[in-house]
């Protein structure tokens, strides 16, 4: 074949692939967010929802539905069992639903049930008090959990076992408090956390430091500590000492990202990576990230997968060492 034609053919193979990239774009984008409105989960939903419509990567609006139950067990099987091809429907993960995921808290379903698409954003796990809260130090909450455990009352996304527990059962540890004498109560989601807090229904929260900053501008919450290596960027978040340097080597960094079905078709997945490589890439996601007390991670596709993969073999290996499952 003559040259000319050849670039032709491969012009002609490009467009035709474009075309179809074009043509995988969803009819009805929808994010599920596994937990009750305003929490973690609700806003990576409203993150993607916000980005990919201004970027016009999708020419339609992106609806958020809300799936609460078993802290994302409740969607993850939904998305498997029930909605398994679902071209348009990415759902809400994060490092705690990959805990859960490590102790088989999502029933018959392991990591390898879904794809895994897109990490977006990290934040970090944080203790959260009221304002008024006689807590004005880690080292304050720590003296009054050793001087009567039962007190102390522990609000954390899930039980015993998650994400919002393994920080607080960290603390305890390091400590030398036997984590099972913390008194928990167990909620689904940020929203519910901060409302019980700021009720007054529970002393302390368990919870990250992206769902916190609102109430701490409000003036009604205040962080004891961030479980970061180091203090985290901005205005409000860079007063807030890390456990680190109360002198609680304790670091719990909270991966946000998005999967999808596992019979989703590849062109429709593909279509779904290129728009968050896309994303990933640009600087108009990196402000509304800021703006949402995100910090920079991106991965996607097999890199994710592979991430995805090693942090549960990692975390498995950390449920064990608590008990929490068997060797």
């Amino acid at each position: 074949m003559k040259p000319a034609l050849i670039r032709a053919a491969i012009a002609a193979s490009c467009l035709a692939f474009a075309s179809q990239l074009m043509a995988a774009e969803p009819k009805r984008p929808e994010c599920i967010a596994p937990a009750a409105p305003g929490g973690g989960f609700d806003l990576t939903c409203k993150l993607a929802q916000s980005a990919l419509v201004d970027s016009k990567l999708l020419s339609s609006p992106m609806r958020v539905t809300y799936m609460p139950g078993g802290v994302g067990a409740v969607a993850y099987n939904a998305v498997v069992a029930q909605r398994p091809s679902e071209a348009g429907t990415i759902t809400a993960f994060s490092s705690g639903s990959l805990l859960n995921l490590a102790q088989g808290k999502f029933g018959r379903f392991d990591e390898n049930a879904v794809k895994w698409l897109a990490g977006v954003g990290t934040s970090y796990g944080a203790l959260a008090v009221r304002s008024d809260s006689p807590y004005k130090t880690l080292d304050d909450l720590v003296a009054a959990i050793k001087t009567e455990p039962g007190k102390v009352v522990i609000g954390s996304g899930g039980t015993v076992g998650s994400q919002d527990w393994m920080q607080t059962a960290l603390i305890a540890r390091a400590a030398g408090i036997d984590p099972r004498q913390l008194r928990y109560v167990a909620m689904e989601g940020g929203g519910e956390l901060a409302t019980a807090l700021l009720g007054g229904h529970i002393q302390v929260a368990s919870t990250d430091i992206s769902d916190s900053v609102p109430h701490i501008e409000s003036g009604d919450m205040r962080i004891l500590a961030v479980f970061s290596d180091e203090r985290l960027p901005g205005e409000v978040v860079s007063k807030i000492p890390t456990a680190k340097e109360q002198g609680y080597d304790v670091t719990w960094p909270v991966i946000r990202g998005f999967y999808v079905g596992p019979k989703v078709s590849d062109e429709a997945y593909a279509w779904w990576k290129n728009a968050f490589d896309q994303l990933l890439a640009s600087e108009d996601f990196a402000q509304l990230r800021e703006q949402r007390e995100l910090y920079p991670f991106a991965m996607t596709g097999d890199e994710l997968d592979a991430y995805v993969k090693k942090q549960v073999v990692q975390y498995k290996q950390l449920a064990q060492e608590f008990g929490l499952i068997q060797q």
